[in-house]
């Protein structure tokens, strides 16, 4: 994640809604570039930003979007106004329309949307099935879903 000054009007980021608009707004306007390691196996799809050290393995990337530094994302789909922080980890997961903060990790979750993961937090499937989440959770949580 990082700050870049708008003009115009303001918006309160204090609450879901207004901070998923917010990065929204942002990753409207971001310029493509590639500066991690991306496998002949995934597919990039519009705006696509993948920071350096990040590492993309079977997974398909629709922007706009943007991946941190060092972060790694395997056989996953990052749909539209997403941002992956620096250093999380996406395995076997669907995320769109989300803020997922640095050093998270989201496993064999099958759809995350409209959600606001913090830092160091950890999202886990278990054996049974939820279909989506919608969730706002605080830095260095661990949910196990059911």
């Amino acid at each position: 994640m990082r700050q870049e000054l708008l003009t115009g009007w303001w918006i309160d980021t204090g609450k879901l809604t207004p901070l998923l608009e917010a990065n929204r707004l942002i990753l409207e306007v971001i310029t493509p570039r590639i500066d991690g390691d991306v496998d002949d196996l995934s597919t990039l799809d519009g705006r696509v930003v993948i920071e350096a050290g990040a590492i993309v393995r079977n997974s398909i990337l629709r922007g706009p979007l943007v991946i941190g530094k060092n972060a790694r994302i395997i056989d996953s789909f990052i749909g539209p106004f997403t941002a992956i922080g620096d250093g999380c980890e996406v395995v076997n997961s669907e995320i769109e329309h989300s803020v997922i903060m640095q050093s998270s990790r989201i496993i064999d979750i099958k759809r995350l949307e409209d959600s606001l993961i913090g830092r160091e937090a950890e999202v886990i499937r278990s054996q049974k099935r939820p279909r989506a989440l919608r969730l706002m959770i605080g830095d260095h949580c661990q949910i196990d879903t059911e």
